[in-house]
């Protein structure tokens, strides 16, 4: 997932005027939370998108692309986690609420970022929140595209939701 994060973040690429780009990899990061869990889904998420930053030639955005996107993958692994809790048969309408919140996050955390870290000051960060909210909505779409992509499958019967099918199955 490491990979693919940082292969959907560099393939398609486009260029926007605050620096930064559009792109798929907020799919990846989505899915890794939500496929392989808290921890797992964080650190695939979090280092493909900082990879992929770095090899891009953005090396002063890794540490907080990093973080952001970790916590993206960490706050939609939580979704599987309760409803397994709750034995409820549909994590799928939980993910569809958790990641526009990832995606606020995402939004808020590199406009924080610019203002603060990069030193862009607050007012020129926030021209950044409209392409960024734009890579949300795509990000989540595509994230849930590839959700319903992989239930149509054996996938979920097979290894489940952070291994929640097999342990019902048992």
């Amino acid at each position: 997932m490491i990979a693919l994060t940082c292969v959907l973040t560099m393939v398609v690429r486009i260029p926007t005027p605050t620096k930064g780009y559009l792109n798929l990899g907020d799919a990846a990061v989505l899915l890794s939370g939500w496929l392989l869990g808290p921890i797992y889904g964080s650190i695939a998420g979090g280092v493909g998108s900082a990879l992929a930053d770095l090899l891009a030639g953005y090396p002063v955005y890794v540490p907080g692309t990093l973080v952001i996107k970790a916590t993206m993958a960490f706050l939609v692994s939580l979704v599987p986690l309760r409803a397994a809790r709750r034995e409820e048969s549909r994590p799928r309408l939980g993910f569809m609420l958790a990641a526009p919140l990832a995606e606020l996050v995402m939004v808020a955390g590199y406009y924080l970022y610019e203002a603060a870290i990069v030193g862009e000051g607050f007012a020129a960060a926030f021209a950044g929140v409209p392409g960024n909210a734009v890579q949300g909505v795509a990000g989540a779409a595509g994230a849930y595209l590839l959700i319903e992509l992989l239930g149509r499958t054996e996938f979920f019967r097979i290894y489940g939701i952070h291994g929640f099918a097999r342990r019902k199955a048992n």
